[in-house]
């Protein structure tokens, strides 16, 4: 396999519906399905144990197959396996990737032809966003919070760095595949805050449904 630096050109690739992974942040997988098996023991036979995160895209004409073009690659760091053979796996991000073409082949799994042009600044260190006003967004999480009985850890919200909250944020908060595809999107720290912003305004204004309150 021809290697970008230490990043593989070809990825296998696990489609799930919501489920979001950032650069430099955690996202834990319950592995269980046979063909999702194999994938987690053929990444890690190679140096860069990557499994690509995908959402499905639909499309206008309705294939079930179809894949965005914008996934995000994580790096297998843990995983335990439950006496019935399934694995618990940690992803730690890597970086975003766009899909090039996928890879036909024998593999019960899907592999991608990926480009990691464009997105060097995932693989740097730490992102800031300068413009954050943290007492603001706070508040206005407090309310989206208090709306779906939700509770949350504050002491640690008002101490975390601005990429870690933002970023944990858009991966753990229920919002729609798409609106999960947007947060993945956004070019810098900075708009991924005013996407997530957007998306609990939104939220409070009643865009996930009838009974939720301002």
């Amino acid at each position: 396999m021809k290697l970008n630096g230490d990043l593989p050109d070809i990825v296998p690739v696990f489609p799930l519906p919501g489920a979001l992974l950032l650069p430099r942040a955690r996202l834990p997988l319950h592995i269980f399905e046979p063909r999702y098996l194999a994938m987690l023991d053929d990444a890690l036979k190679t140096p860069a144990r990557l499994i690509g995160m995908i959402q499905p895209n639909p499309g206008p004409g309705g294939n079930k197959d179809g894949l965005h073009r914008i996934g995000c690659a994580g790096r297998v760091t843990q995983f335990s396996e439950t006496e019935d053979g399934r694995y618990m796996i940690t992803l730690a991000g890597v970086s975003r990737f766009r899909v090039v073409d996928e890879v036909e082949g024998f593999h019960p799994y899907r592999r991608c032809k990926v480009s990691w042009s464009g997105f060097e600044a995932d693989r740097a260190t730490e992102e800031h966003d300068p413009g954050f006003d943290r007492a603001t967004f706070l508040t206005l999480l407090d309310r989206y919070f208090n709306a779906l009985s939700l509770s949350a850890d504050w002491d640690t919200l008002k101490d975390a760095e601005d990429e870690l909250l933002i970023n944990s944020l858009s991966m753990l908060l229920q919002f729609d595949p798409e609106e999960k595809q947007a947060l993945l999107e956004a070019p810098s720290l900075t708009t991924r805050r005013e996407t997530l912003v957007t998306l609990i305004e939104y939220a409070l204004h009643g865009g996930q449904g009838e009974d939720m309150i301002q």
